[in-house]
């Protein structure tokens, strides 16, 4: 069996979500006390216990999702002998997800991964005014031809595929008269379901620039090495090493589309059967499963999925 390790991204948040791995396992402890320390303030506490409404703020969820995947590998090298080098094939990540598979594999440390990600997630939220930007989630369509829904509505402002998901599901972005001009053209060809999404600004689209050119200068203060694991990116779908290219592929990942279709077929394409989805939620176990029938997933947040990858590995 060939294994990948996939990170979930922005909108798998919860409250309370660590709380009992963090109760059991001391390494989750030495964690989220490590993004604490990173950030200068207690986003544990925000995590555990709330309120949800200052959780799901950009540059709160995005350092916290990071935080809870890294507990998870961390308890699994300490709990169950995990060693990502010797046995993943591949990591990868969901938007801000691929920081945190670059932090797994020793790009960078959980400290500057939640730096960089607090940086990240205000950036983007103050790229676009709030209200003037959109996300719409399309359901039932390939990727091209969201593309070319996309490009017809580019007429009334930026339109772009911003997450292709897999399964039919492909997420656009851009200027809020245009992204509900396209919602009305998938409607008009036969899109099973247009619809807006409730985020607080336009991701992975062109209005995203400022928040691009904010984290290749706050890249540029980060010391990068070369991950011990084969990261797929998701602007490119393929592996990066160099950390040049990892720079540049995360600069780029702000206004590109998250190829997370193609990053999954070039991971199963390349041997990969078993897909272990280390984090918040079971949103990527879901979309695999989409995109490879055949594929074996395992969601792993909570003791009870730390004994069972425990009991698998024998």
């Amino acid at each position: 069996m060939t294994v990948a390790f996939v990170f979930p991204g922005q909108g798998s948040q919860a409250v309370g979500m660590g709380k009992f791995l963090a109760d059991e396992f001391q390494p989750v402890r030495r964690v989220f006390a490590e993004v604490d320390d990173a950030l200068g303030e207690s986003l544990s506490k925000t995590i555990w216990e709330g309120p949800a409404d200052r959780l799901i703020l950009t540059e709160n969820a995005q350092p916290a999702l990071m935080a809870m995947s890294l507990a998870v590998i961390r308890v699994l090298e300490a709990e169950a002998g995990l060693d990502l080098a010797r046995d993943a094939a591949f990591v990868a990540g969901h938007s801000l997800g691929e920081y945190s598979a670059l932090a797994a594999a020793g790009a960078f440390s959980i400290a500057d991964a939640a730096k960089l990600l607090r940086i990240r997630g205000r950036a983007m939220q103050k790229a676009v005014p709030v209200g003037a930007g959109a996300m719409a989630a399309l359901v039932g369509v390939e990727f091209a031809a969201a593309e070319a829904i996309a490009a017809e509505a580019a007429t009334a402002g930026v339109c772009a595929a911003a997450n292709d998901n897999g399964g039919g599901q492909v997420v656009l972005s851009g200027d809020k008269a245009a992204v509900e001009r396209a919602i009305e053209i998938a409607k008009a060809r036969g899109v099973r379901r247009a619809m807006l999404l409730p985020v607080s600004a336009p991701f992975h689209c062109s209005l995203m620039q400022p928040a691009a050119d904010a984290m290749a200068e706050a890249l540029a203060q980060i010391a990068v090495k070369p991950p011990c694991v084969p990261v797929v990116a998701n602007v490119l779908a393929r592996p990066i090493n160099d950390p040049a290219d990892i720079v540049r592929s995360l600069v780029d990942q702000v206004t590109g589309t998250v190829r997370w279709r193609e990053s999954v077929l070039y991971m199963a394409q390349h041997g990969v059967t078993a897909f272990y989805e280390a984090g918040a939620g079971r949103v990527l176990s879901g979309l695999i499963k989409r995109i490879v029938e055949t594929a074996e997933t395992l969601p792993i947040g909570t003791p009870d999925d730390v004994a069972g990858f425990k009991a698998a590995r024998g």
